[in-house]
């Protein structure tokens, strides 16, 4: 019999699939004539089965018996798959897993219908129940009997179960009354079509859309192991390689790069949650291998947290992972896994990433852009879109800081609104009124702000490698002394973002969801370069205790956790208590800046009445004196009066008068339940 039925005939993954489609209609069609006795018969009840016998006559099974023509198909097949080049999805599956022809024939089988609804109508007539459009367990097992290399078409039927290519869709019915059908993503891959998202938790690049190792934008130690992987990878010397580092930083570019150097794609995959883990595994593999693709799976983990990662089944080939600098990793598909750490790229790396975002148009200020925006590689591609719509919107063509700052704002409202609030921050140190060695504490603190990554290459080289680019500032005095305006001036001279931590959304009452909240809070701040604000944190700061209870044990292990955190953090953080002494000692010694904030004395409350005093008011120079120096208020009583005093003269004359101040400054010793020691002057509003 001729085995040579497709000599010619282009390799392609559409023309493989194609040939084994024939395969599995030509085995239908040889079933289904042995249950009736003539062709005609067959194609009275089923008159498209004609059209598919002419197909499989046309290619040179003309005159053979459908037996004949099945055998002839077989072989001509095999020979032609073994000699044909490049990447046929079929061919590569077999080989991954192992599958046979007759197994192969048997998978295209069951997804018939997802090709040609009419074979439905086959199924359904031949099972003898309506609305059963789709091969059961029990047909399948008597039309291959012989499959999975002698060992009966149970045997096969379950391999196909378990690498996720064949599916139950009645898992409820009894064993030989179950449906199988072929998931859509696998039916398409099985054709060669490479779609971007196959699945909602599944994305697909191709090798000539991924970057080239060459184009990485990477420190000299990274850029060394990245030329060295490829070969370990292809000699199985590793079989895994995990990448490390923050968020939207490169390492799904790393991975892509390193899949690229291999020759292949990447299938970027969500890493799964406990309830959806062992049916997205069991497509990974096979849909992997399809597409001539290394999986990359991403885990976003809190601290303590572990993922279990398998081997994909149905699949030879390198796994990537990328990871965030918490959590672990466990399983055999990270068994022999190399694992390479990526960190907050230096000013000159992010230069390079302005460089390659604005497609060579270079930023105005590019010096001042790279040093000032500290985030990540991926942040500042997202960032670079942004700022050259703000741009365009004026009119033109380069971007400036200010639009920078524009688009940095959008993206942080749109990762820390969920976790953090917002403060406006807006004027400069003349603003607050301190005594001067807290004021030389604060310029101190902005000076280590400005010079927070230069002071490690400034320093000697021991001291050096202690160092990140951290600041870490604790503002201690009492209520109402302007720790919290100091945080806000301290963000706007640094043109930075200030977010508060909110407590109450972080602290958790169940066993490690603190921990979760609270590195992710430190982790977007960290890439997004925000200065985070811990309004009163001596509640969350506190000292540990004798473990007397389990309560004890696990405010014991998150504050152990905060101290561990506070050390790797490389953002701005500002920490403002009025109990320092509630506050652990070994939180204070891992504070970089500590600023005591006093209770103001006649001079600064002097200077904080003039502040929040509005411009054209009448009262005299010598009644402000005389109220800062009988009226023992604080900076934020201070505020209030004024609001009040203003608020007065807007419904009597428009212009803040001595009577109004006066009235005012009553008012807060009343709230406070306290007498005003200020003598009536004048007459009360």
């Amino acid at each position: 019999m001729r085995s040579d039925l497709f000599e010619g005939m282009r390799a392609t993954p559409e023309q493989h699939f194609k040939l084994y489609f024939y395969a599995a209609v030509l085995h239908l069609i040889e079933h289904v004539a042995g249950l009736f006795e003539s062709w005609d018969e067959v194609t009275r009840q089923f008159p498209f089965l004609e059209g598919y016998s002419q197909e499989v006559a046309r290619h040179g099974a003309h005159g053979m018996t459908f037996e004949q023509a099945a055998v002839s198909w077989r072989d001509s097949l095999i020979e032609w798959e073994s000699a044909a080049e490049g990447h046929l999805p079929l061919r590569a599956l077999g080989a991954a897993a192992g599958l046979d022809y007759e197994t192969t024939v048997l998978l295209v089988t069951t997804g018939l219908c997802e090709e040609d609804a009419r074979f439905g109508f086959v199924f359904e007539t031949l099972q003898g129940v309506a609305g059963r459009q789709g091969p059961t367990l029990a047909l399948l097992g008597t039309w291959w009997p012989q499959a999975a290399e002698g060992q009966g078409a149970r045997a096969a039927l379950r391999r196909l179960r378990e690498l996720g290519l064949a599916r139950v869709v009645n898992p409820d019915a009894p064993r030989a009354e179950q449906t199988l059908h072929v998931a859509p993503l696998l039916w398409d891959a099985l054709q060669g079509e490479r779609h971007e998202r196959p699945a909602a938790w599944a994305r697909y690049r191709a090798p000539e859309e991924l970057t080239d190792s060459d184009d990485l934008i990477v420190a000299a130690e990274v850029r060394r192991q990245v030329e060295v992987l490829p070969a370990l990878l292809e000699s199985a010397e590793a079989d895994a390689v995990v990448v490390r580092g923050p968020q939207r930083g490169g390492r799904r570019t790393l991975c892509g790069a390193l899949a690229r150097a291999l020759g292949r794609g990447v299938l970027e995959v969500a890493g799964p949650s406990r309830g959806e883990e062992e049916e997205r595994w069991r497509t990974v593999g096979p849909l992997a291998t399809l597409l001539d693709a290394v999986p990359v799976v991403t885990y976003d983990l809190a601290p303590g947290e572990t993922a279990e990662v398998p081997r994909p089944e149905g699949y030879a080939g390198p796994v990537f992972v990328a990871l965030g600098r918490q959590g672990g990793l466990a399983g055999q598909g990270v068994g022999r896994a190399l694992t390479i750490t990526l960190e907050m790229p230096d000013a000159s790396a992010r230069r390079q990433h302005w460089l390659a975002a604005c497609e060579e148009a270079e930023p105005e200020d590019s010096d001042e852009v790279a040093e000032r925006f500290r985030m990540t590689g991926g942040n500042i591609r997202r960032a670079a879109k942004l700022a050259s719509a703000y741009a365009a919107l004026e009119g033109r063509a380069r971007i400036r800081a200010t639009d920078v700052q524009q688009a940095a704002r959008a993206l942080n409202r749109q990762t820390l609104d969920t976790l953090a609030t917002r403060v406006e921050a807006a004027g400069d140190w003349e603003s607050l009124a301190v005594k001067p060695e807290t004021m030389r504490e604060l310029r101190g603190l902005e000076t280590r702000c400005r010079h927070r990554e230069r002071l490690r290459e400034f320093v000697g080289e021991d001291l050096g490698r202690q160092l990140n680019a951290g600041v870490r500032a604790l503002f201690t005095g009492p209520s109402g002394t302007g720790k919290t305006l100091a945080a806000r001036l301290l963000a706007s001279v640094l043109k930075m973002d200030l977010y508060r931590l909110d407590l109450a959304s972080v602290v958790n009452k169940y066993i490690g969801e603190t921990e979760k909240s609270l590195n992710q809070v430190f982790a977007r701040a960290e890439e997004l370069d925000v200065i985070l604000l811990l309004d009163e944190g001596d509640a969350l700061l506190t000292q540990r205790t004798s473990v007397q209870s389990s309560n004890d044990r696990y405010a014991n292990l998150e504050t152990n956790y905060l101290l561990q955190r506070l050390e790797t953090f490389e953002g701005i953080l500002v920490v403002t208590t009025n109990a320092s002494d509630r506050i652990d000692n070994a939180f204070q010694r891992r504070m970089d800046v500590v600023v005591e904030f006093h209770a103001p004395e006649s001079a600064e409350l002097q200077r904080i009445w003039q502040l929040h005093l509005p411009e054209g008011h009448t009262v005299p120079h010598a009644l402000i004196g005389e109220v800062a120096r009988r009226c023992s208020l604080s900076g934020g009583q201070i505020r209030n009066a004024a609001l009040h005093a203003s608020l007065l003269a807007l419904s009597n004359g428009g212009k803040v008068t001595p009577s109004h101040l006066e009235a005012a400054v009553r008012r807060e010793y009343q709230k406070a339940g306290a007498v005003c020691p200020l003598r009536a002057l004048h007459a009360t509003v």
